[in-house]
């Protein structure tokens, strides 16, 4: 039973580690940590805000994972070991849940960065690139441009 109360202990570390980086806004973009969604992971800037906004929650899971396999481990019992160990799973499991969807929601309120001019258009201010775009055609030297 020792070990069935050290999981929640190990995995509310883990968690909860996280959970302070993403808040911290130290958590990097990689492959294994924080809110992992497609909007969170269209570039750097939603994968911060989303991890930022899930932090606080997906922390608290990790403290509960924590406190409910240290309280595990200060019972005598199997059956009150065994059910306080899987309570605590449970309660990190939704709170985790949870604060995805809330990084995941605040991922897709960040708005799409400006797409960047082709390279012989940047800042010219000739209008040639949105004729192009709208007419599909190539005004390049027309009108003595």
């Amino acid at each position: 039973m020792f070990v069935v109360a050290l999981v929640p202990l190990v995995v509310g570390l883990v968690v909860g580690s996280v959970g302070v980086l993403g808040f911290l806004e130290r958590l990097p973009r990689n492959r294994f940590g924080g809110v992992r969604t497609p909007a969170t992971l269209r570039d750097d800037e939603t994968f911060r805000v989303g991890n930022k906004v899930a932090g606080l929650p997906i922390a608290v899971a990790g403290a509960v994972g924590i406190l409910g396999g240290g309280l595990a481990l200060a019972i005598t019992g199997t059956a009150a070991t065994l059910v306080t160990a899987v309570l605590a799973l449970v309660g990190m499991v939704v709170i985790t849940g949870a604060g995805g969807v809330l990084g995941h929601r605040a991922a897709e309120a960040v708005p799409e960065p400006e797409p960047e001019l082709p390279a012989g258009c940047k800042g010219c201010q000739c209008g040639g690139c949105a004729i192009t775009k709208s007419v599909g055609a190539n005004v390049a030297g027309v009108g003595g441009e």
